[in-house]
């Protein structure tokens, strides 16, 4: 089976480094592309957090990119400059995409101010995948991360199409809600695994009742061409993370989501 991982992290800082360990794994470019191999992982997608300023990012061939706007640098007041930055970024072969971070950034997805972007969303075809759930620091605010934040955005932008990253993890009544309302909203399942786990079979009894509560809103949208598997790399085990993602999704759908699906979306020619 060949897989996308449509959601990962590339970045070398100490702190990745560790999180990385923690999953069983090296924080380099050589085991990524190891493991990638030894798993039929044919691409991957980065969600950018590098700062717009630098003429890379300078990735890898096997990985292509969706430009982040993380809180290190990102500014409503100075949207239309960071606009400019952004379009330089679509205009790459290997950038698919726009990735935004509100809980971090504390701003609406909604909101009329970042206009800007989803305007060269639609200018170049480029779907906007959005952080929604919980956050990894104490200092993001979740009102702005909750999934139902993109109900109004798809709405606003129905020529735009978003993915909704983590599926809006814990939150996944109203993600699902917000994804059988709006035909313009996917979903990747990144970041519902952490470290590296020694027994799965015990961890699929242990967590039985979560799992069963995802597969049954999964069930219900009943949507599988649009859903997307992705690592959250580094912060899970690879090997964890497929046969998780396999337990969750029925056989029959597992070609649309470990594959087809993210090539559509993000446009990739696979």
């Amino acid at each position: 089976m060949k897989i996308i991982d449509a959601h990962l992290h590339f970045c070398q800082e100490p702190h990745f480094d560790h999180i990385a360990e923690l999953a069983g794994h090296e924080n380099t470019s050589e085991h990524l592309k190891e493991q990638y191999d030894r798993y039929n992982i044919i691409r991957g997608v980065v969600m950018g957090n590098r700062n717009l300023n630098e003429d890379g990012p300078a990735y890898p061939d096997y990985l292509s990119y969706c430009v982040g706007l993380d809180s290190t640098f990102f500014r409503l007041e100075d949207i239309e400059q960071q606009a400019c930055l952004v379009e330089r970024h679509l205009q790459r072969e290997n950038c698919v995409g726009i990735k935004l971070y509100p809980g971090y950034n504390h701003f609406y997805i909604y909101d009329p101010v970042i206009d800007p972007l989803y305007q060269l969303a639609m200018q170049y075809h480029k779907p906007v995948a959005v952080h929604t759930g919980l956050t990894a620091t104490s200092k993001a605010l979740l009102k702005y991360s909750h999934p139902l934040v993109m109900d109004e955005a798809a709405v606003r932008y129905p020529e735009v199409q978003f993915v909704m990253c983590h599926t809006g993890n814990p939150w996944l009544a109203d993600a699902i809600a917000v994804m059988e309302k709006n035909e313009n909203v996917a979903a990747d399942l990144s970041g519902l695994l952490e470290g590296k786990i020694a027994d799965m079979p015990a961890f699929f009894e242990q967590k039985k009742g979560y799992i069963e509560h995802f597969k049954m809103w999964l069930e219900y949208l009943d949507q599988y061409d649009r859903l997307l598997y992705g690592t959250d790399w580094p912060l899970a085990n690879i090997a964890n993370y497929i046969e998780f993602v396999a337990h969750l999704i029925p056989e029959k759908h597992h070609d649309k989501v470990f594959f087809d699906n993210a090539n559509r979306i993000y446009q990739l020619g696979l």
